[in-house]
């Protein structure tokens, strides 16, 4: 076997030991779906040469922007931009947020060779403010490049890439935070073992997955991080998001019932990834990372638009540089007669992240506001999300969380109507901690059958039902918050006159809720409001404490007392019970 062809920045030694160049040497593929399972299976992985060629040709195939630096421009700044300075001795550009440049097996000419090319990416892109996964993307780009001009022209054509279905790497803090934050929810929704785990272990969640890219774009190691970009060049940025879930997955697994080998959770991640060659192959890795059921893209995209939405209103701006967000409830200003200031911050790491930004305010109570339910509509109405807490005569503590204005009941005229999204979900605290939410049906043997008339007749809202899933989107997503099509709305909440009614009803089956959410509902609600009901719970009285815009309620019954929090001012969060 002829040895590699590496150029001149790879220290051959590290390099022999790293990757074998024992693959194909051509890539005849051009229809992108085969090229995207190729890229999976790791067909130009074992091919050193192969894999520069096709890095080459995925990275020229970029739709990029009419004015795009290239080779020729590095070779005529990076002269006057390095001067007489020694490379070592280069700072980094800001942007980079002090993050280390990667060895990934180059040698002292490739790492000072990266250092001269950032510097020369920060001269010719001003607007790019923060984009601490550049050092990583440039490090391994050299190894596949025959001199720094054209892995300063590749780099180049990853940041100028102006399709905007197809983000490739975030260029400003708050495209960084929001990221952070649509990580956060989708480990909330997805990896809710680790998620406790984190909750557990540290005050804000959200300081933990902020070093998401981190794992990926520097703590592992040059084999699966090549592994991964593969299959990022061709699929985009949703394999990020995949693949740093598995990671958090494989570590709850190998760390599960293990004391933290350090006092910060953060620092175990790193550590873990940085040697996660020993436990996890690439390949497991991406295996594990694509067996996550995620949403589309589109979905994605409109979760971190609503998360960016939410960050400009604290005042994060395109420009902004690094800045602590803090997700936690503050212990200093909560107080409640229902739920201790952990559990709180328990319930607020299940709220949407771009909620969790603000600090729960309260807007109604049965010890402040009595047991009146228009009182409660008046206190409440014009703040949303809120969050309903209850505490019953027997010491049992439940919830929802509720991401719709109470006074979306005013449309059905007086009648109790339907409404809320996917993003609702119900809870209890006591006896035992438990949350109920939105899930799409995989196991049919746990629905009810729904009847041939039924399932022909036209929906509440006026439209006939769809069977295909194809028809909509994810009922996770907020329908009113993402302006997305009415079809997509979900049923989950109802007030009337003499009632409040939280956790759907069978027609809610369109967009994908299980009848145990309503049975789970009417199992928390029985001991204490009487008559079980069979879908959904029924609470003939509330009481409870909200806040502003987002915000959460508490409520309580007979001789229990409740409290709640409730909705921020800027749109922020409710509190997450």
């Amino acid at each position: 076997m002829d040895p590699p062809g590496y150029n001149c920045f790879v220290d051959r030694d590290r390099m022999d030991a790293a990757v074998q160049d024992l693959g194909p040497k051509e890539l005849s593929c051009t229809e992108p779906q085969e090229l995207k399972q190729l890229a999976r299976q790791g067909y130009w992985a074992r091919s050193y040469a192969l894999r520069g060629k096709v890095y080459q040709r995925l990275i020229r195939d970029i739709p990029c922007r009419t004015v795009t630096p290239d080779a020729s421009v590095y070779s005529d700044i990076v002269g006057k931009i390095v001067g007489k300075h020694s490379s070592s001795s280069l700072p980094l550009p800001e942007f980079v947020d002090n993050t280390q440049v990667p060895s990934y097996c180059l040698n002292a000419r490739g790492e000072d060779a990266v250092r001269k090319i950032l510097l020369c990416i920060a001269n010719q892109f001003p607007d790019v403010s923060f984009c601490p996964a550049l050092p990583a993307v440039v490090a391994l780009l050299l190894h596949y490049s025959t001199d720094e001009a054209q892995c300063f022209e590749n780099a180049c054509r990853i940041l100028a890439c102006n399709d905007p279905s197809r983000k490739l790497v975030d260029q400003s803090f708050l495209a960084f935070e929001s990221s952070c934050m649509t990580f956060g929810d989708l480990v909330n929704k997805y990896c809710q073992a680790a998620h406790k785990l984190m909750v557990a272990v540290s005050e804000d969640v959200l300081q933990v997955y902020a070093d998401w890219q981190r794992w990926l774009f520097g703590e592992l190691p040059l084999g699966h991080f090549a592994r991964v970009f593969d299959v990022f060049l061709v699929e985009g940025y949703k394999v990020l998001y995949r693949v740093a879930l598995a990671i958090l997955k494989f570590f709850h697994k190998v760390r599960a019932g293990q004391p933290l080998e350090s006092d910060s959770v953060k620092q175990d991640i790193r550590t873990f990834v940085r040697d996660i060659a020993k436990t996890v192959s690439p390949e497991k890795l991406l295996e594990k990372a694509f067996a996550i059921r995620l949403f589309s893209r589109k979905e994605i995209q409109l979760l971190q638009m609503a998360n960016e939405k939410a960050l400009k209103q604290k005042g994060i701006t395109v420009k902004q540089k690094r800045q602590f967000v803090h997700l936690a409830v503050h212990a200093e200003n909560f107080h409640s007669e229902i739920v201790s200031v952990k559990e709180m911050r328990d319930i607020w790491s299940w709220v949407p992240e771009r909620f969790a930004l603000c600090q729960p305010l309260l807007l109604f109570s049965s010890l402040q506001h009595g047991y009146s339910l228009t009182r409660f509509y008046f206190q409440c109405e014009g703040h949303e999300p809120t969050l309903l807490l209850i505490k019953t005569t027997q010491k049992e503590v439940c919830g929802a969380y509720l991401s719709t204005d109470w006074s979306e009941r005013n449309k059905f005229g007086g009648k109790v109507g339907f409404f809320g999204t996917g993003e609702c979900f119900v809870f209890r605290l006591q006896p035992e901690v438990q949350r109920y939410e939105w899930v799409v049906i995989k196991h049919p043997e746990l629905t009810k059958p729904v009847s041939s008339e039924a399932a022909a007749a036209p929906s509440p809202l006026g439209r006939p039902i769809s069977s295909d899933p194809a028809d909509r989107l994810s009922p996770f997503l907020s329908a009113r918050h993402f302006n997305l099509p009415s079809k997509t709305e979900s049923m989950f909440m109802a007030g009337g006159n003499d009632c409040l009614i939280v956790g759907g009803r069978l027609p809610a089956l369109q967009a994908g809720l299980l009848p145990a959410l309503g049975h789970v509902a009417q199992e928390m609600g029985a001991k204490s409001w009487g008559e079980p009901k069979p879908l959904p719970w029924r609470v003939p009285h509330v009481r409870g404490r909200q806040r502003k815009r987002a915000g959460t309620v508490g409520a309580g019954a007979g001789a229990g007392v409740g409290a709640g929090i409730g909705g921020c001012t800027a749109g922020g969060p409710s509190q997450g019970d």
